[in-house]
């Protein structure tokens, strides 16, 4: 038996949302009956062809696969959050100057340290007039002060800590897994904020999809399923 209008009706509306019950009242039915309808209507075996070969038919105009979209949720699951922002530990200005001394970038940054220094200093002996007495800046710990060097483990200032660094990834060369895993920036009053994609949610998508759990089909087109961790 062939489709009727209104069983044609309500396949595309259950396309929109996947939702059945709201389907049959879109398609006409009785908001009071329409779960009812919508259990017969999705056991009708013309209704579920109809629907199966409209969704092929979209999957084939955008060219994607099953495997295609596995893979992606694969892709996302797996991913490592360290690839797209992480917190490090960055030497303070002792770990690698000579004996633990403070230490400089360059002699363009001490020659400006030293400029302050006499600046402050004048101002100071013009405020009470007496003569300049500048205490300038050690340049004993020497030079090249690299912050993303790993602190010294004997540092006697921040004891082999360091000091605590965020990090976010330059996100238009994000590669792998990391490139799935990120959702988008967010700015609120704290800062900003990483958005990621739930990962849980991505690997129960690739278990659903290897049949590892057993769903429930509802009428509202959720699906009911064991939750990932009574898996593990």
């Amino acid at each position: 038996m062939a489709l009727t209008a209104r069983h044609k009706l309500f396949v595309k509306e259950y396309l929109v949302d996947l939702n059945a019950k709201q389907a049959a009242i879109r398609a006409g039915y009785s908001a009071k009956t329409a779960e009812q309808q919508a259990s017969r209507l999705l056991s009708n075996v013309k209704v579920q062809e109809a629907i199966r070969a409209a969704q092929d038919k979209r999957a084939a105009k955008v060219e994607i696969t099953a495997e295609m979209v596995m893979q992606r949720w694969w892709d996302i699951a797996t991913a490592n959050p360290n690839d797209l922002i992480h917190t490090r530990r960055l030497a303070c200005r002792y770990c690698h100057g000579i004996e633990h001394q403070y230490q400089w970038l360059d002699e363009a940054e001490y020659a400006q340290a030293v400029k302050l220094a006499l600046d402050h200093a004048e101002a100071e002996a013009k405020k009470q007039d007496r003569p300049i007495d500048a205490v300038l800046p050690s340049e004993d710990g020497g030079y090249g002060y690299d912050r993303l060097a790993d602190p010294h483990p004997e540092c006697p200032k921040c004891r082999g800590e360091g000091h605590l660094d965020l990090h976010i990834e330059d996100t238009r060369k994000l590669q792998g897994g990391a490139k799935f895993l990120y959702a988008g920036i967010k700015e609120n009053k704290n800062g900003i904020e990483v958005v990621m994609h739930d990962q849980m949610k991505a690997l129960e998508n690739v278990a659903r999809h290897l049949g590892m759990f057993k769903d429930k089909l509802e009428l509202s087109g959720d699906l009911t399923v064991k939750k990932l961790e009574d898996l593990m």
